[in-house]
């Protein structure tokens, strides 16, 4: 008799509620004999909708828990599915692949372990944000954790746009934070400020996740930025500093000089 071998597919189910899971992800949730999902109530009812046995991966969070511990809960129930020999499916939020540590690691221990691990692309935040706020990568781009970002001091080109992801939890050394706090961003904005002018504008991004509803963009001085309203969606968004002649203009002279 063929022994049973269990596999396992990570999918995204894009930012905007349906509109953005790609047709080979769908594809994938209505064959899978089980899927785990980590996403919101109403998405949640509609993967159960494409299939009969959906596990709800949000349950594992809870006030007072590690992040860290409820991840490792969630890797090792989609393992378990995987292991028992099903045809296993691990539905996430936006990309799978993008601040969702649980799928990567679900993948490596499946692959470890002998079993045909795959993930899916899905539409991201940052792919939303080019889109909403007009802005080209192809120009220059850093994209960065906040709070990776602050604790490590990583060095950044002001001259090119920045990104920083996740301000909700911003300052949250415990991993228990689920909801968000803007009170310590005044440390992240005093970081930034010894690059760019107190004034200097940026943005609050948030990705619209309804089809009738609309992005949250909003603007606002640099020094402004421990005031702003966040949720855990939330993203700053930071637009290249002019400092005088660039390096761009620099070189293009020097290549014009030697041409004579």
């Amino acid at each position: 008799m063929t022994p049973v071998h269990g596999s396992l597919v990570v999918v995204g189910t894009g930012i905007k509620l349906i509109a953005h899971c790609t047709f080979e992800a769908q594809r994938v949730i209505a064959d899978a004999e089980v899927v785990f999902a980590a996403v919101d109530p109403v998405a949640l009812r509609w993967i159960e909708g494409l299939n009969a046995e959906v596990i709800n991966l949000q349950t594992y969070y809870g006030n007072g828990r590690s992040r860290l511990e409820t991840y490792e809960e969630m890797v090792e129930a989609i393992l378990s599915a995987v292991r028992a020999g099903r045809k296993t499916c691990a539905a996430f939020y936006g990309h799978p692949g993008v601040f969702v540590s649980p799928s990567h690691e679900a993948i490596a221990r499946a692959r470890e372990e002998g079993f045909e691990a795959i993930m899916l692309p899905g539409v991201s935040a940052e792919a939303c944000l080019c889109v909403d706020l007009g802005v080209d990568p192809g120009s220059g781009w850093q994209s960065y954790e906040a709070q990776d970002f602050y604790l490590r001091q990583r060095r950044f080109d002001t001259s090119t746009a920045l990104v920083l992801w996740q301000l909700g939890v911003f300052g949250d050394l415990s991993f228990k934070q689920l909801s968000p706090d803007a009170r310590r961003l005044h440390l992240l904005a005093k970081a930034l400020m010894e690059h760019y002018p107190p004034d200097h504008e940026v943005t609050i991004y948030e990705a619209a996740t309804l089809p009738i509803g609309a992005s949250r963009v909003e603007r606002m001085p640099l020094n402004s930025l421990h005031s702003a309203k966040v949720s855990q969606e939330s993203t700053l968004f930071v637009p290249p500093v002019a400092n005088g002649i660039t390096p761009l203009e620099s070189r293009l002279a020097t290549l014009r000089d030697a041409q004579g």
